[in-house]
C-alpha cells in the first residue's frame, strides 16, 4: 500500500476533516489504491464523494458513528436516489463503493461497523443486446476522412471496438507500450481484474493503430495509445467519455440515428460474432471475456428469437 498522499480533487476537501479524526484523506486514498483499476477508482471515489456531499457528511462524522446511524443514513441515501430514477444497477454500483469503503476502515480500525445489513436491489436479467447492423458499422466507418488525424485515431478506435469488443475503460487504460504490432496484439486490463491481459488484434485494427501512430508521432511507450488532438489538450489521455463522445459523433455524422454508445458497438460485435459462429457460445466467450456464460445466452437468445419461433408453432397448431 503507497505510503505517499495521493491528491483529491480540491472541489471535496471540505467534507474530509483534519482533527479530531485520523487522516482520512489518506484514508480514502488507500482505500480506492486497493481497487483493480484506474476507472474503478475513479468511479468509487465519485461515488463516495457524491454520498458525503448529497447527506451533507464528513468522511468523518460517517465513519464515527455507530451502526444505527449508519444504517439509517445509507438506507436515506438509496431512497434519495430512488426519486431521481436512477437505475437500479447504479444504485448498487454507489451502494458498493460505500459498504466495500466501510469494510475496509472497519479492518483498519477506523469504523466500528460494517453494512452487511444494507441490502442491494434486486436487479432484472439485462436483456437489451441490440446494436447496429454490420451495414450500419460499415456506414459509420466510410464517413470517417482517414487524411485527417482525427480520422486515423478514431478509426482505429472504432475499429477495436468492433473487433475485440472492447469496453471504453478497456480502450481507454491502454499505453502505446501495450501494442504490439509484431504479435498483432493488445494488452489490457479487463472488468474487475487485477492483472492485464493480451487480445490478438485484426489486421484491420493493427493497420489503423499503426497509422495513427505514425501520423500522431509519438514515440513515449508509456504515453496513452488514444490521446487528444485538439489545440490546447494534445498528447492528453482520451477519457472514457471522450471515447464514448467519439462514437455518437461519429455515428451521428454518419447518418445512424440510433442511441449509440461504445458498449452499443459491443451488443453489435458480439452478436455479429455468434450469427458468424453458428451461435457457438464458448467460443464467442473468448471475445467478449464474459465471466458468465449465461450472459452470452441472453445474447443468442436476443439473436434468434427462440420465443417468436415457439409462438409461431404453437400459432400453427390452432
Amino acid at each position: 500500500m503507497s505510503s505517499t498522499p495521493v491528491s483529491i480533487n480540491s472541489k471535496i476537501s471540505h467534507l474530509i476533516p483534519v482533527a479530531p479524526y485520523p487522516n482520512w484523506e489518506q484514508l480514502l486514498v488507500d482505500f480506492l489504491l486497493t481497487k483493480p483499476s484506474e476507472h474503478t477508482q475513479r468511479v468509487y471515489r465519485t461515488d463516495i464523494i457524491n454520498f458525503l456531499r448529497d447527506l451533507d457528511l464528513s468522511l468523518g462524522k460517517f465513519l464515527t458513528c455507530d451502526r444505527y446511524q449508519a444504517f439509517e443514513l445509507v438506507s436515506r441515501y438509496m431512497g434519495q436516489m430512488s426519486t431521481k430514477n436512477l437505475s437500479p444497477s447504479t444504485i448498487n454500483r454507489r451502494i458498493s463503493a460505500i459498504k466495500s469503503l466501510v469494510t475496509y476502515a472497519y479492518n483498519c480500525g477506523k469504523c466500528e461497523y460494517v453494512l452487511d445489513n444494507v441490502k442491494s436491489l434486486a436487479i432484472e436479467p439485462y436483456r437489451d443486446t441490440s446494436g447496429v447492423s454490420l451495414a450500419q458499422f460499415k456506414q459509420i466507418l466510410a464517413a470517417i476522412d482517414e487524411t485527417s488525424l482525427k480520422g486515423k485515431r478514431d478509426r482505429a478506435i472504432l475499429l477495436l471496438l468492433w473487433g475485440n469488443a472492447l469496453r471504453r475503460s478497456e480502450l481507454a487504460g491502454c499505453n502505446i507500450a501495450d501494442f504490439d504490432p509484431d504479435s498483432k496484439t493488445l494488452r489490457i486490463k479487463g472488468k474487475g481484474r487485477s492483472q492485464h491481459e493480451i487480445v490478438s488484434l485484426g489486421t484491420s485494427a493493427r493497420a489503423a493503430i499503426q497509422y495513427w501512430l505514425i501520423a500522431r508521432g509519438e514515440i513515449n511507450p508509456t504515453s496513452a495509445l488514444f490521446c487528444s488532438v485538439n489545440p490546447g489538450y494534445k498528447d492528453g489521455r482520451l477519457c472514457t467519455q471522450a471515447i464514448a463522445d467519439i462514437v455518437i459523433s461519429r455515428s451521428k455524422a454518419a447518418g445512424v440515428n440510433k442511441k449509440m454508445s461504445p458498449h452499443r458497438i459491443r451488443h453489435s460485435s458480439i452478436t455479429a460474432a455468434l450469427d458468424a459462429t453458428n451461435g457457438n457460445v464458448r467460443e464467442v466467450q473468448k471475445l467478449s471475456r464474459h465471466k458468465n456464460v449465461q450472459t452470452l445466452l441472453v445474447y443468442d437468445d436476443n439473436r434468434t428469437n427462440a420465443q417468436a419461433k415457439v409462438t409461431n408453432i404453437l400459432d400453427g397448431l390452432i
